[in-house]
């Protein structure tokens, strides 16, 4: 009896030692660039509400007693099967609540509530009163709502509005039809990264920006919200636990910089991806009275005699289209353990990077990515149709995605607009100069990336990289077409569309093949998916999924391109040209798609 009551008591005690947040789904840290110790995951059972009608708002739902009729999941969308919803129908306005109690030790602090992502308009209540609201379907948003809050439970409710046929609206690969078909998959609709509260100072540390050189000079800005007088920032960075550079200075209008220097500095590159942390301070009389953890890597990336380069090297981009959907939780990575398996695999197999194709992809996965050596192609969802909305829409939420992964090391390529999407008529002078715009923008943002102003073609004078999209059927078609690429006076030849918009020549930068491949094959035994696509049929057997594959990267070899990426990582619903099914089971022998893959360097 005395062995059984231990052992009780020993499962009890272990029980009370487990976090309460890590009964919820995605219960890691959200935001690995900016983590504050003290914080709250609100992810897991939320009330929720379909309102088909859109009387939700004139009915005053944010601050009624009124009981939604169904529960979600959250960070999971409602069309999802991880919502616990699986609804793929469309309901344009939804509506989601819970309460949740602050942490008494939270007294004193600015309570900040922060939402990854919700697609695409939010309005946010707390206990009836509005917090604020946010346009954009993926980048992160937050409020101080410490005003908003009281003793004891406090309600929060959120409004999510996703017109399913906007296509006005960047919403890349989510099919403005009920059903998917070809290249076009499931909606998200609503909530679909972590909710979380976190408890700041008084006055508190916002974005931060990081610049790195090669000699190990460090500059940090970040902004200071709720400023008083005589703060300065402190900011200590260490390499596995060892200090290696400090430095403080002064907060001045709501903004405070540092530079320090770290002595023989370790370069990152995804051989060896070395991260260094650094913990950032607010300082107020000697008192600390905000702190937060970050990282960065050292590293530069540049475009030289027709090549990419990494820390001044040479680098040939062997990159993977991966495009970011599981079928369980289509768009929200499932776990943090299904983002490391994807990146892993993908390294497995050859690649050295990833061009998250359509989708400013889940911060986790960029975190991963930093810390197992993984390049990024970081490009946006694009929308179909342009107009006036259309254009403030896109550049107002493409800067809020750079803002997000300026610090990322693995981020090596930005690349705003995919295959003309949003600009379809690139003879119209109005929809050129968006796209030359989002060019010069991106690097009055950041300046130490290249750009690609059109990924795939219709390029205009002002691009980086020449990324070109070819699915040529085998290698011979590849190379007698462009084998004379990177020759002096060579244009790029077209493909689907031309390769240069109205009134352009080529410019002369690096030709990157950033799509072509996508052969799809189906395993014995798997479960053919209804109006299975592929870029060029459906090969019968492995091997000859195989055959065409080795001859396209043997063609590569021998021609002049800066990179390439492949298509691509896994299945996506009906479209089949994964080298994983949809479920991750590879469908080859990963020795071979390496050998094949690690042809072209």
């Amino acid at each position: 009896m005395r062995r059984a009551v231990l052992i009780l008591l020993c499962l009890f005690a272990l029980s009370v030692a487990v976090p309460a947040q890590r009964a919820v789904p995605r219960p890691e840290y959200p935001r690995p660039q900016f983590e504050r110790a003290e914080w709250l995951n609100l992810n897991g059972p939320w009330e929720f509400e379909f309102d088909d009608q859109n009387v939700g708002l004139d009915e005053g739902w944010a601050s009624s007693d009124r009981k939604f009729s169904r529960t979600i999941t959250v960070p999971f969308c409602f069309e999802s099967r991880a919502s616990g919803i699986g609804d793929v129908s469309f309901h344009p306005w939804v509506w989601y609540r819970r309460t949740v109690s602050v942490p008494p030790a939270w007294q004193g602090r600015r309570v900040l509530l922060n939402f990854g992502a919700v697609d695409y308009r939010a309005l946010v209540w707390v206990n009836g009163r509005l917090a604020g609201s946010h346009e954009g379907g993926n980048t992160p948003f937050g409020f101080d709502v410490t005003s908003l809050l009281k003793p004891g439970e406090n309600v929060i409710t959120v409004r999510a509005e996703d017109p399913p046929t906007d296509r006005t609206i960047p919403r890349g690969k989510q099919y403005w039809q009920v059903q998917s078909s070809g290249i076009f998959y499931t909606r998200t609709t609503g909530i679909w990264q972590t909710v979380w509260l976190e408890a700041a100072g008084t006055s508190y540390l916002e974005r931060p920006r990081v610049r790195t050189s090669l000699d190990g000079t460090v500059r940090m800005d970040l902004r200071v919200a709720r400023p008083v007088d005589n703060l300065e920032l402190r900011a200590t960075v260490k390499l596995k636990d060892q200090v290696v550079a400090s430095g403080t200075g002064p907060v001045v209008a709501g903004r405070a910089s540092v530079a320090v220097a770290v002595r023989e500095p370790r370069l990152w590159s995804p051989g060896s991806p070395n991260l260094y942390d650094v913990v950032y301070e607010l300082v107020s009389g000697g008192r600390v009275i905000d702190r937060v953890s970050s990282y960065f890597g050292i590293r530069s990336v540049g475009v030289r005699q027709g090549r990419v380069t990494l820390n001044g090297d040479a680098t040939y981009l062997r990159m993977m289209l991966d495009q970011g959907y599981w079928p369980e939780s289509l768009l929200t990575p499932p776990s943090d353990e299904a983002i490391q398996y994807d990146i892993r695999m993908t390294k497995e197999m050859g690649f050295n990077g990833a061009r998250k194709h359509q989708k400013v992809e889940d911060p986790r996965f960029i975190y991963w990515a930093d810390r197992m050596g993984l390049l990024v192609s970081g490009e946006m969802a694009n929308a179909y149709v342009y107009d006036e909305d259309y254009a403030a829409r896109f550049t107002r939420e493409w800067i809020e995605a750079v803002e997000r992964d300026i610090n990322s090391p693995s981020v090596v390529v930005w690349a705003p607009i995919n295959e003309s999407w949003g600009t379809p008529d690139l003879s119209d002078p109005r929809q050129q100069a968006h796209l030359k715009s989002l060019y010069q923008l991106t690097h009055s943002l950041d300046g130490t990336r290249p750009v690609i102003d059109n990924e795939g073609w219709e390029h205009t004078d002002q691009t980086d990289l020449f990324a070109i999209h070819d699915y040529a059927r085998s290698g011979d078609i590849l190379f007698e077409k462009y084998q004379d690429v990177g020759k002096p006076g060579a244009d790029v030849p077209d493909n689907a569309l031309p390769a240069l918009a109205p009134g352009y020549q080529y410019n002369g930068s690096p030709v990157y093949l950033s799509e072509f491949g996508g052969i799809a094959f189906i395993p014995p035994g798997h479960q053919v998916p209804k109006q299975a696509w592929g870029y060029s049929g459906v090969e019968k057997t492995p091997e000859a999924a195989l055959e065409r594959m080795r001859g396209l990267y043997e063609a590569i070899a021998r021609l002049k391109f800066a990179g390439l990426c492949y298509t691509q990582l896994t299945d996506v619903e009906q479209e089949v040209n994964g080298l994983m099914t949809y479920d991750r089971k590879p469908k080859f022998d990963l020795k071979t798609v390496r050998e094949i893959v690690t042809l072209a360097r």
